[in-house]
């Protein structure tokens, strides 16, 4: 029910579903799992406890679900989850969870990572994600729906990229980025709200509207971010997007809030 070519190792105990494609030197581990239609296109490694979904594609020289480049790491039994329809192109790397944070690792469905991008132990990767070529998501990270990361970022510890946001090319993100909000530089601040992204997603005119709104109020001068989270909150209520980003402000995280550089303006 699998293709695998003559070149590759297929270690016993691997489970390959339907219409699975191993390619030319391609090495899978005892306990890896590869989900229908899932095509290793040649040189590819999948090690550990790893799960690949239905119609994941992984390009040359990735390495799947090797141990985690965490000192702390002592061969703990932690899991790698990949879901479907991803695309991860070559040189990227995944590694799975630690006892320090669940011991799993996850990412999720449609989710396109460019060239040497790393996925690091503990995180949790959304749907429809794009990592950029070299983009580093360090460990405990988290990246909401339909996020977007740019070429040689670097993301830090435990930090959070909300949903919809898209974070610039070159940039160091310290800080929790809101969802919707576009954010570059080193330290990266907010630019302001992904408006792009939003319109090719098909937000309303309203929703934009009020989130350009509710920006601007959150990240004012007046009263303190507490006091204007609850404001914002209060006037709209009603809307889901907006709302998105009280919640992803109001949640505990070991990081502070991305800030907008002076003068920006959403």
């Amino acid at each position: 029910m699998a293709e695998v070519h003559a070149t590759a190792i297929v270690e016993p105990g691997a489970r390959l579903g339907q219409d699975v494609f191993v390619g030319p030197y391609c090495t899978v581990g005892p306990d890896v799992v590869l989900e229908d239609g899932v095509r290793l296109v040649s040189h590819v490694v999948v090690s550990g406890r790893t799960t690949v979904g239905p119609r994941t594609a992984v390009y040359p020289f990735a390495s799947i679900g090797m141990p985690p480049q965490d000192l702390k790491y002592k061969g703990e039994p932690s899991r790698l989850e990949i879901g479907a329809d991803n695309t991860i192109r070559e040189h990227a790397t995944m590694n799975p969870g630690t006892t320090g944070g669940g011991m799993l690792t996850r990412v999720g469905d449609n989710g396109l990572f460019m060239a040497g991008t790393h996925v690091a132990h503990d995180c949790t990767v959304g749907n429809h994600v794009i990592l950029a070529n070299n983009a580093s998501l360090g460990g405990h990270v988290v990246v909401d729906d339909y996020a977007i990361i740019g070429g040689l970022v670097g993301v830090h510890q435990f930090c959070r990229v909300g949903a919809h946001s898209i974070v610039g090319a070159m940039s160091l993100v310290v800080q929790d980025v809101i969802p919707y909000g576009s954010a570059s530089g080193d330290r990266a601040r907010l630019n302001g709200l992904n408006v792009v992204g939003l319109r090719r997603r098909d937000f309303s005119r309203a929703d934009i509207q009020a989130l350009r709104t509710a920006y601007r109020l959150l990240f004012a001068d007046e009263g303190t971010l507490s006091e204007r989270i609850d404001d914002v909150a209060e006037m709209y209520s009603e809307n889901a997007a907006v709302m998105d980003i009280v919640a992803f402000m109001r949640a505990d995280s070991a990081r502070a809030i991305c800030q907008p550089k002076a003068g920006n303006a959403p």
